[in-house]
């Protein structure tokens, strides 16, 4: 099971980093994320220089693609050769973006009929695209979801590592990295927040 997690130039390192991290925390179990970029280097918005683990094609192969944001997001959507590397299929993979990620499911026409999370920065541009922006930090609906705010990254991998490998695995992941002495507040929140944006959609 692998898990591309999209990464472009101008990225936020949270975004990328946080979920990537948290999900190969779950290698033994057969999960496995890579940095996905559309060049062999691509640049963070704090100038964090980062080596691409897999190409922009390897998305058409991965079972999980997770969208990253960052500062050049609207160059993104407005790059057509680029957006049409991104050929994605939301009937056999399960598709997540962060904050201005939510632009390119948008450009993708992966959000028609369904509410997004998105940061503040980039709601009026994700609204501008016809899409209701929830004041919440993850939504969901069937194979697509959403997380708004840098820190809802970890929500985003515990919505795919309890799709993949079950809710168990994912609270292991989170009771791990949480703050100590926070593991079971940690854990409980996380879990909320993904059976909340879940259900609120049914």
């Amino acid at each position: 099971m692998q898990v591309a997690v999209v990464t472009f130039d101008g990225f936020n390192e949270l975004d990328s980093f946080i979920a990537s991290a948290l999900i190969n925390r779950c290698r033994k179990d057969g999960l496995e994320a890579f940095v996905t970029t559309p060049a062999p280097v691509v640049t963070s918005m704090n100038g964090v220089e980062v080596t691409g683990q897999r190409p922009m094609e390897f998305v058409t192969e991965a079972d999980v693609v997770l969208i990253g944001s960052g500062v050049k997001a609207r160059d993104v959507v407005a790059d057509d050769q680029l957006i049409s590397r991104l050929r994605l299929d939301p009937s056999r993979q399960l598709i997540g973006a962060q904050c201005s990620g939510a632009l390119v499911l948008a450009r993708l026409g992966l959000l028609d009929g369904m509410p997004a999370c998105t940061d503040m920065k980039s709601r009026p541009f994700v609204e501008a695209c016809d899409v209701t922006v929830l004041d919440a930090p993850f939504h969901a609906e069937g194979n697509i979801a959403t997380a708004g705010g840098c820190l809802a990254s970890q929500y985003l991998a515990t919505w795919v590592i309890t799709r993949m490998l079950g809710q168990d695995a994912a609270r292991d992941v989170i009771g791990y990295v949480a703050p100590v002495g926070e593991n079971q507040e940690t854990v409980e929140r996380a879990m909320r927040a993904v059976h909340t944006g879940e259900v609120a959609l049914r």
